[in-house]
């Protein structure tokens, strides 16, 4: 049984699914007031920005870290999977990287690295990374 599960933060992508309907609406409602259907054709440049953020937010769905078991598996991939895994007691830095956009959603970047050149994880978007990070680092301190 999995101790906790992490996953990439949705935030911004319904704030796109909001913009693009608001945007097509807008411009369904010019096109009848104004009646050109011009306007009708500039519907496809927020449908094409929505279809891009349910792209995105279908490849989120399929984007975990799982911290179970003293260890850390990091999986991604909707059609092929890539999964890392390392020992949780071997765990030496937890890193948090926010933007000014991050810090006003609360969300951030997490890095999770151990010795080695080539043995960081990193996950994008977590929300409140500060407590899952707390979090992570109790589970490690646990699994010493």
């Amino acid at each position: 049984m999995a101790d906790f599960i992490v996953r990439p933060s949705a935030k911004v992508l319904k704030a796109v699914y909001f913009l693009c309907a608001a945007a097509a609406t807008a411009l369904a409602v010019a096109s009848v007031v104004t009646e050109q259907s011009a306007w009708l054709y500039l519907v496809a440049v927020p449908l094409l920005v929505w279809l891009w953020a349910l792209v995105r937010h279908i490849a989120l769905r399929f984007t975990r870290l799982v911290i179970a078991s003293g260890r850390v598996s990091y999986e991604s991939g909707v059609f092929s999977k890539t999964t890392r895994t390392m020992e949780l007691s071997k765990l030496q830095d937890i890193r948090v990287d926010q933007s000014l956009g991050q810090r006003l959603l609360n969300t951030g970047d997490l890095s999770l690295e151990t010795a080695g050149e080539a043995s960081r994880i990193v996950i994008h978007d977590v929300d409140r990374p500060r407590e899952v990070a707390d979090r992570i680092l109790a589970a490690a301190d646990r699994s010493r």
